[in-house]
């Protein structure tokens, strides 16, 4: 099957959806609706919002969701793009959606001169399969306040 990488578009919501919601629940995460309407409407804002969303899709149905955000770094005066929620359907995983999704960042990125392109996973997280094939993990720390 051909896997597809595009931006997301309105009409997409009743297939991000669920794929948001598959996406929280394997982090254990339930957040109040009105994080997602907005996250939502910010991925789609291409104006306003440094957050956007590449989808991959496979026979015309939406399977997995990269959402960016695309920021100003203190050591680079490019661009740097922080690929913060990465999911693909667990019906579908293995079929390279999400390397598609990955190689796609990868190409928007050197075509749009971003200085880099990164990521964070829990360290238990079987993705870690797919990650190790572009970047070895480096040795930083997380440190995480909730305000």
């Amino acid at each position: 099957m051909a896997i597809t990488v595009r931006a997301l578009r309105a009409e997409d919501y009743s297939q991000w959806r669920p794929l948001w919601d598959g996406y929280t629940h394997f982090y254990d995460c339930e957040l109040d609706e009105s994080i997602t309407a907005s996250t939502w409407e910010r991925a789609l804002a291409t104006t306003h919002s440094s957050l956007f969303c590449r989808v991959a899709e496979m026979d015309g149905k939406v399977v997995g969701f990269a959402m960016c955000i695309l920021h100003e770094g203190t050591w680079s005066t490019a661009p740097v793009c922080y690929l913060e929620d990465l999911f693909v359907d667990a019906a579908v995983r293995g079929a390279g959606a999400g390397q598609a999704l990955i190689d796609a960042l990868m190409a928007e990125g050197k075509r749009e001169g971003w200085a880099i392109l990164y990521w964070m996973t829990r360290q238990n997280n079987p993705a870690r399969k797919l990650y190790d094939k572009f970047a070895e993990a480096d040795d930083y720390v997380r440190y995480r306040i909730s305000l």
